[in-house]
């Protein structure tokens, strides 16, 4: 081999390892982000379970103290599981709702009818309030708004007194309608739904004007399906805050009251029913969790959906 041949082959090793080293020191570069992608990912994943168990400790709580037996309510220091489970509490918790003379057929018909009409209309409500309120600019929409957010500052009981005096006012003491009305629309439910409506396009609203749709039709049809894990979320928080409202003050008829109000009256029992009391909050906590479970998909939506965009 002449030595011509030999430094041009030598020019084509060194071409050749000086085009390697970039793409090693990519392929390098790419390893290490990966590597500290999974390391990223573990780490969230170890968080988000931490945060999801310490979540999960009240629930957990409350179903092992609805099986323990009542000596064990009275260990110290507090054991958050059971030793010995027993049905017990919901035998005793069985024999006290039918020794009542209400049968308790009643109090959870009161309980469905209240629950379902509230919630139905409160998300009827506050979708038609906040329709206007995202869909359409009028003078005093933005102080409207601003009222809205304000109003999220006072708790409920703020208006128990004046509630109950316009109840009382019009003769809806001992009606159904008491306690639908105080809570067919919240301001949660409004501010809630007016956010989500805001990201509809206008554009598809104008399109279905132009082809002659009447409000009424646009809101049902178009931007009520748009927004629907805005209106599945807001029937969750509805229902369950509505499930767990007593009405002591406004139902004074034993036939009229709901199912929380006669757990109430059983909770007043003292130490004696701690165990009875366990079962109860373990009874009234089911079908908010059952509907939770039927609707996670759209709550995990509305969390992570950000709009549809023109």
């Amino acid at each position: 081999m002449t030595s011509s041949t030999q430094k041009n082959a030598a020019v084509i090793r060194q071409t050749s390892v000086s085009v390697k080293q970039p793409k090693l020191r990519r392929m390098r570069r790419g390893a290490a982000k990966a590597t500290r992608s999974l390391g990223m990912d573990i780490l969230l994943f170890i968080f988000l379970g931490a945060l999801a168990l310490f979540m999960l400790i009240p629930i957990l709580y409350v179903v092992a103290n609805a099986f323990k037996p009542l000596s064990e309510f009275f260990i110290f220091p507090p054991r958050p599981w059971v030793v010995h489970p027993t049905l017990e509490n919901f035998v005793q918790l069985s024999q006290l709702l039918s020794n009542m003379w209400v049968p308790f057929s009643r109090y959870l018909f009161n309980s469905i009818v209240v629950t379902v009409s509230a919630t139905l209309g409160n998300v009827l409500v506050a979708s038609m309030a906040a329709y206007p309120l995202a869909m359409h600019n009028f003078r005093g929409r933005k102080l409207i708004n601003e009222v809205i957010i304000l109003a999220l500052l006072f708790t409920p009981q703020v208006l128990y007194i004046p509630q109950y005096i316009v109840i009382a006012n019009i003769g809806l003491i001992n009606n159904y309608l008491a306690l639908i009305l105080p809570v067919v629309q919240t301001t949660l439910g409004t501010f809630l739904m007016v956010q989500f409506m805001q990201q509809v396009p206008l554009s598809l609203l104008e399109a279905a004007r132009i082809d002659g749709a009447a409000e009424m039709k646009i809101w049902w049809e178009i931007v009520m399906p748009t927004v629907k894990p805005a209106w599945l979320t807001l029937m969750i928080l509805a229902f369950q805050q509505i499930w767990a409202q007593n009405g002591n003050l406004l139902i004074y008829k034993e036939n009229m009251k709901v199912l929380p109000a006669i757990m109430t009256q059983i909770q007043s029992g003292g130490l004696a029913r701690a165990g009875v009391t366990s079962a109860v909050m373990f009874v009234l906590m089911i079908p908010p969790l059952v509907l939770f479970e039927f609707s996670q998909k759209a709550v995990i939506e509305t969390m992570a959906t950000s709009g549809i965009k023109d």
